[in-house]
């Protein structure tokens, strides 16, 4: 069975065992997608800040870097509640003065980073997807050839529980919301 395979297992066992009580558990044992990625040799940086749900500012070497979180989109700050919470939720995950480590995938048209954040052995990106704060943003999936699968798994768990962003009887996608807001 391949690791996304078995991490997509792992997420739905993980549901139900939690009596799918809004959360999922991300697997942590050896085998994860989460796990492989975070023992690589990655490069390290100190949070400096959080903008929005999917936005952060590090120092990196001494550089205050502008990180956009690579393969997902939360909603906007000003799509409440819920772009809020996934603002709250990512200071959460990564406070002020924390370690993270990070895999650039890109650099997006604005000259921000664009990267797989962890936060220990974690993926934020993954944690983010998993809890419904987070879209996957299959436009950019490609950047994230290692953990699309696992990104595509724990949309897929959210949506089925209908957690956070996905309790909404017809949630507007945050790229179709920015491209309305543009509009007017």
């Amino acid at each position: 069975m391949k690791v996304w395979q078995c991490l997509g297992l792992a997420v739905g066992l993980g549901a139900i065992a939690s009596g799918c009580s809004g959360t999922v558990a991300i697997p942590q044992d050896q085998g994860s997608v989460t796990e492989s990625m975070a023992s690589q040799n990655l490069a390290t940086a100190t949070v400096v800040s959080v903008g929005d749900g999917d936005t952060l500012q590090m120092d990196y070497q001494g550089q205050n870097v502008t990180v956009r979180l690579a393969c997902i989109d939360t909603p906007e700050t000003t799509q409440t509640p819920w772009g809020p919470a996934a603002t709250e939720r990512l200071r959460q995950l990564t406070p002020r003065g924390s370690t993270i480590q990070f895999r650039e995938a890109d650099t997006d048209r604005y000259g921000r980073m664009v990267a797989e954040i962890y936060a220990g052995s974690q993926n934020i990106n993954l944690k983010l997807v998993s809890e419904g704060y987070a879209a996957v943003y299959t436009q950019y999936l490609s950047s994230c050839p290692d953990t699309d699968d696992a990104l595509l798994a724990a949309e897929a768990q959210a949506q089925q529980q209908r957690l956070n962003f996905w309790n909404q009887s017809n949630p507007v996608m945050p790229w179709d919301y920015r491209r309305s807001n543009r509009s007017n």
